[in-house]
């Protein structure tokens, strides 16, 4: 770990009123020192008490006055990185903050790394890893639930509870060894069954973990929404519609839309991810081609599908098409242009369905979509369209804001992997096999959730996720 004094500006570079530029580091009281004066003049910084601010100036090497400034002045252990540390409370405005940040670099800080002073609370040991990439959350959240959960995982919801899990299986790891070791005093009788009941025990948890994973990633980040259909249906009308302004070109023409449209939009506490496609259909139009592709591909990735279907115009081989890409998707269809004549309603939709897939005809029962009737031009659905989405995403989901959501794939991934240790606990335990096998796969869920808290972690891991903090955190 490198021990040096770092330096960065800690808040946005902009024209706000208070810009704040942080020192941390053995040396930072005394390079502040020297560029600090208070209201006589006198660089005075090194005198102060812990835990205090003071009024005064930022000067340059030969005294002139940079800016007016109150500085806070915390002693090691008792500050964001546990060591010394200086924060400089200037005018905002980027010319002025790069100034003083200038000039706390020519008194001997260096510049700090992305995530470095989080880094080094965490390397200090004042923060563990799941923490700190609650940091990061806290200033990306992109809605209501995103903040929240990123709030308590700063607490420690995520931290305690794999804690916990850990300190229950170390028990068991501890016990057995201890028995291997001295079994004249300790008996392992009954010990099989006894571990069973715990195993069942710390299993259940990490599902329970492993099912909030992707309902967290989705309530964090977003759902992410493709809107498809065939040209001309009012793809790009919903688009606009969602977002409240001309956003998509919107022509007679069919084919229009060309390549991929994404916007982000937020409904209470969802945001949508959204991508409008160009309409699919068999086209000899290169350009259109590609479109086309790259609407398919979308598809893949989406959690949600917002199929619109020109309800004034019968279904085609377009449609079959479509079917197909969507199948085995949370899809909403809706019936747009629902201010013209209706030709295609449920019933049609189902009975198409019925000979595309050769299917019982009730599939929007029996399946994950839902059907809405709109009419984008005429600006109708919006608000039944969004109580849908909320209805699907949030419905019984959302229970109470202290309830623990595993948000991060890196921790997804620990707890898959502590489960499936946790597996072959138990079938080595209905295999009756030896109690050092025990040990052996215990040792590894362990392990894998001690990645979670940054506990063995190798230094690349640890350097690419601070890495992808901002400049100054």
């Amino acid at each position: 770990m490198k021990t040096d004094t770092i330096a960065a500006i800690a808040t946005a570079v902009s024209d706000a009123g208070i810009g704040i530029i942080r020192v941390s580091g053995e040396e930072a009281v005394f390079i502040v020192h020297k560029i600090y004066q208070n209201k006589e003049k006198r660089n005075v910084l090194a005198q102060y008490a812990a835990n205090t601010i003071h009024y005064g100036f930022i000067v340059t090497e030969n005294g002139d006055i940079l800016d007016e400034v109150m500085v806070s002045v915390m002693k090691a252990p008792y500050s964001y990185t546990m060591e010394d540390t200086v924060e400089i409370n200037c005018h905002g405005g980027a010319l002025m903050m790069k100034k003083i940040l200038s000039a706390v670099l020519h008194a001997g800080a260096r510049m700090a790394e992305p995530g470095e002073f989080t880094k080094r609370a965490f390397l200090n040991g004042r923060i563990d890893l799941s923490k700190a990439e609650a940091v990061m959350d806290i200033i990306h959240a992109k809605n209501e639930f995103a903040l929240k959960t990123s709030v308590n995982q700063l607490k420690g919801s995520v931290s305690e509870k794999i804690k916990t899990l850990r300190d229950q299986i170390l028990y068991e790891i501890a016990f057995i060894e201890s028995a291997l070791d001295d079994p004249e005093h300790i008996s392992l009788e009954g010990y099989e069954q006894k571990l069973s009941d715990q195993v069942f025990r710390i299993t259940e948890e990490l599902e329970k973990l492993l099912l909030t994973a992707d309902d967290g990633r989705i309530l964090k980040e977003g759902i992410r929404t493709v809107i498809v259909g065939k040209p001309n249906v009012g793809k790009s009308s919903l688009l606009n519609l969602l977002m409240g302004q001309d956003r998509a070109i919107v022509t007679d023409i069919a084919g229009t839309t060309r390549d991929t449209l994404e916007e982000t939009i937020r409904f209470g506490d969802i945001t949508l991810n959204i991508t409008d496609t160009a309409g699919i259909r068999d086209t000899e139009d290169t350009v259109e081609k590609i479109g086309v592709e790259k609407a398919k591909k979308t598809i893949k990735e989406a959690d949600l599908i917002l199929y619109v279907i020109d309800s004034s115009e019968a279904l085609d081989e377009n449609d079959e098409a479509i079917l197909k890409l969507i199948e085995g998707k949370k899809t909403i269809i809706l019936l747009n242009k629902s201010d013209l004549q209706e030709v295609t309603d449920k019933k049609a939709i189902e009975g198409f369905y019925a000979s595309v897939f050769d299917h019982n005809s009730q599939f929007i029962e029996e399946k994950d979509i839902s059907l809405l009737r709109i009419s984008a031009k005429e600006k109708k659905g919006l608000e039944a369209l969004k109580n849908l989405i909320e209805e699907d995403f949030l419905h019984g989901k959302i229970v109470s804001e202290d309830e623990l959501y595993i948000t991060n794939i890196r921790h997804k991934e620990a707890i898959a992997d502590a489960l499936e240790s946790m597996h072959q606990v138990k079938k080595s335990l209905d295999a009756h096999m030896p109690e050092d096998f025990y040990s052996i796969d215990l040792m590894s869920a362990y392990a894998s959730l001690g990645r979670i808290l940054g506990v063995e972690v190798g230094e690349d891991l640890v350097n690419k996720i601070f890495a992808e903090f901002c400049m100054g955190k």
